[in-house]
């Protein structure tokens, strides 16, 4: 029987990744040292960094790199926030000019500590990346702005492209996983933004591999769906560290081919499902993918909406009572 240490230490082939090496990396790399940026790439220590970096493409981590809060699964370090940095909006869009990026993701630590938990930086480099960078598409990954009234409408009034806000994992977990969180609240929070505006990308993802069961996962699809979230991750949770939660198993790519499939089933725009997905992994490539589909379902509905009416058909399935 394998135990708790050797499936720490131990991956199985389908999730080992190379060591990033590359030009591209190293070049990525000096570049957010040079504009005192943070990426979560680095902070979570994200399998995906060699690939991402190979390419140029970052997830721009602002409001610093620690969290106010102490997720049992996360790499980031939890304190007290570092004061925000008035230069960060401008140095995400010089970033974005530099790399010549067409997508790109700006996410952030939790700050509880500011009365809006950073909301209004959100707003300010949304509005430099429109200013510089006007080609760019943005993605937004937040923070659950819990108990800070008018924050989300603030961030969902900037119009980004796409906003994600994870779930991270089922309900029953949530206590053990993240106890400063709460499940219902982030699916509102999602549910909220289609609300306020329609036109903006919803996306929201899970790790598996925490000791969910599939019926539990196939429930979070349907939570999802009922929120109108259009784009769903599922990835293999890593354990950082020993002193993070422990892995439970090491899910199949078979069976990250199923989750994919029964998610596409239940009517997402968009699915990611395989060991290494991450939130921000081939966000670019995933976007122009959400953009088709959302063209494809308009199509199709008016389509059937142009489609002559056959009048005798509709006599024969709704006679008419001559009685």
């Amino acid at each position: 029987m394998t135990t708790e240490t050797e499936k720490y230490r131990r991956k199985p082939d389908w999730i080992r990744v190379k060591a990033p090496v590359s030009k591209g990396y190293q070049e990525t790399f000096r570049m957010m040292r040079e504009l005192n940026l943070n990426t979560v790439c680095e902070e979570a220590a994200c399998p995906n960094i060699g690939e991402c970096w190979q390419k140029k493409h970052a997830t721009v981590m602002i409001l610093g790199d620690t969290c106010t809060r102490a997720c049992r699964f996360c790499n980031i370090k939890t304190g007290k926030g570092n004061p925000v940095d008035p230069m960060e909006p401008d140095n995400v869009a010089i970033a974005a000019g530099k790399m010549g990026l067409n997508h790109i993701v700006i996410t952030s630590v939790d700050r509880d500590d500011l009365k809006d938990g950073g909301a209004d930086q959100f707003v300010k480099v949304i509005e430099k990346l429109r200013l510089h960078a006007p080609n760019t598409t943005i993605e937004i990954l937040t923070p659950d702005f819990r108990n800070k009234p008018g924050a989300l409408e603030k961030v969902v009034a900037a119009k980004p492209d796409v906003f994600n806000h994870n779930l991270e994992t089922v309900p029953r977990l949530y206590n053990n996983i993240r106890p400063g969180a709460r499940y219902f609240h982030s699916l509102r929070l999602l549910d909220r933004v289609k609300e306020i505006d329609p036109t903006i990308f919803t996306k929201s993802g899970i790790m598996v591999g925490l000791g969910e069961t599939e019926a539990e996962v196939l429930q979070v699809m349907d939570d999802m769906r009922s929120a109108d979230i259009d784009f769903m991750t599922i990835g293999q949770y890593l354990q950082p560290t020993k002193k993070h939660v422990a892995l439970v198993d090491f899910i199949t790519p078979e069976q990250f081919d199923k989750y994919a499939k029964r998610a596409k089933s239940k009517g997402f725009l968009h699915v990611a499902s395989s060991p290494l997905t991450r939130s921000s992994h081939h966000a670019g490539e995933d976007f122009d993918a959400l953009k088709a589909a959302r063209a494809g379902k308009i199509a199709k509905s008016q389509t059937k909406m142009d489609a002559p009416i056959d009048i005798e058909e509709m006599v024969k399935l709704n006679p008419l009572n001559e009685d």
